[in-house]
């Protein structure tokens, strides 16, 4: 008996059979090109809508909260407001291109039922999810440094400790393409792939530290934004940049590194066992 249906629906075991012999490191090599290359592409060739709209959108940022409001704040620890600034906007636009990236372009594979085609593929599961995972980092780098291009017309940009600061923004943008990819299994329609990040990202981002800091909060909701793991990776990121931070660095990283572990085992057990994969 067959192992799929006159459907083509996939089996119903969740397990896809791989052709016994592996592929060799330059078929790998070569596989995942070809998946980060069609990523690039995709976003690459729509830059109307992917690269220019978070620069238009920090440039309000700055002209709203920088030189309309920023004057009035003054300095926060020792710093300019407009100045402050600059590390939060980038590090959101980051964590929201990079989780929109892979929860689109995941889901719309599933959709368009072309996922099916990858899946049954020699290529090793781990290496579908490097290829989806590298294309949203490629977004959020990318982004990330639009607006930091952005950001120069507005403010000064420094840079404390620049290993830190390329580590936390490759380390965030892995979190957010893995948390896409999760959001995009689970996801069984389109307005689905949009609930995390307006009911869930948009809230923490915003509470996260990017346009005050903590400590200008009464106690009670000082000890509140700490259950808020967006703080840590804002304020470690502003460390990178600034040399100021809301909490101590090595939680960051902390933070970072078991999200990560966390959200990529979810992700293989989900590949594995074939939960959601069928748009």
């Amino acid at each position: 008996m067959s192992r799929y249906s006159s459907e083509r629906e996939l089996p119903i075991s969740g397990e896809y059979a791989k052709p016994s012999r592996g592929l060799s490191p330059v078929q790998m090599w070569h596989a995942f090109s070809m998946l980060l290359t069609r990523e690039v592409l995709r976003f690459g060739r729509i830059w109307v809508q992917t690269i220019l709209p978070p620069m238009i959108m920090t440039s309000l940022y700055f002209i709203v909260f920088g030189h309309l409001i920023g004057p009035r704040v003054g300095e926060i620890e020792g710093v300019p407001y407009i100045n402050f600034l600059v590390p939060g906007l980038i590090l959101m636009s980051v964590i929201t291109q990079s989780y929109a990236n892979v929860v689109s372009s995941f889901y719309g594979a599933k959709f368009a039922r072309h996922i099916e085609e990858l899946l049954v593929s020699p290529m090793p599961h781990w290496l579908i999810i490097l290829g989806y995972l590298a294309g949203g980092v490629a977004r959020g780098l990318a982004v990330g440094a639009a607006v930091t291009l952005v950001a120069v017309f507005f403010a000064k940009i420094q840079v404390h400790d620049f290993t830190a600061l390329i580590l936390v923004m490759v380390l965030t943008s892995v979190v957010f393409s893995l948390g896409g990819m999760i959001n995009a299994i689970f996801a069984n329609s389109f307005d689905h792939i949009s609930i995390v990040p307006t009911f869930v990202l948009t809230p923490l981002t915003y509470l996260g530290g990017v346009f005050y800091s903590i400590q200008m909060l009464p106690p009670f909701w000082q000890q509140v934004s700490l259950f808020n793991p967006i703080l840590y990776i804002i304020s470690g990121f502003r460390h990178a940049m600034l040399g100021i931070s809301d909490v101590p660095v090595y939680s960051t990283y902390l933070i970072l590194i078991a999200a990560i572990v966390l959200l990529y085992g979810i992700t293989v057990f989900l590949f594995h066992r074939g939960i959601g994969m069928r748009g």
